[in-house]
């Protein structure tokens, strides 16, 4: 009987440090991602476009890791957002003037919608209820 118990007790661990985790780890950060995603800068779009999603398995379960590959992510992320709004004559154009990326030499810093820590507030302010809802669920047995 006790053997039963450690048996089932050990497959049961397993279940849940392994797949059980690891889905709940990538929807999370699917879902976070989102949330970010919405609040990321768009210029000519580059660094939305650079972004990655990675869930690797550590020694006592999984780690997921969401940003971006662009060499100004952690620059543009850790900007203040003074300029959040305000014009900005060179949107879309080169020093030279030449116009790149779609861009229309007109626009706001930080335009549509995006915010200052677009990374930390998508993961822990905004998406933060939906992401504890997804582990609650994605955990239950």
């Amino acid at each position: 009987m006790r053997s039963n118990v450690r048996k089932n007790l050990k497959a049961l661990t397993a279940k849940i440090v392994g797949p059980m985790l690891e889905k709940s780890v990538t929807q999370a950060m699917i879902v976070g991602g989102m949330y970010a995603d919405l609040l990321t800068p768009i210029d000519t779009g580059h660094l939305l476009r650079s972004r990655f999603r990675e869930v690797k398995p550590v020694a006592n379960g999984w780690v997921g890791q969401y940003g971006y590959t662009a060499a100004y992510a952690a620059a543009v992320h850790g900007m203040s957002g003074k300029l959040k709004g305000k014009p900005r004559g060179d949107f879309g154009k080169t020093k030279d003037g030449q116009s790149f990326g779609g861009g229309t030499g007109v626009g706001n810093y930080w335009d549509p919608n995006a915010e200052p820590e677009f990374l930390v507030k998508g993961f822990e302010r905004d998406g933060l209820q939906a992401i504890r809802m997804i582990l609650k669920k994605g955990m239950s047995i």
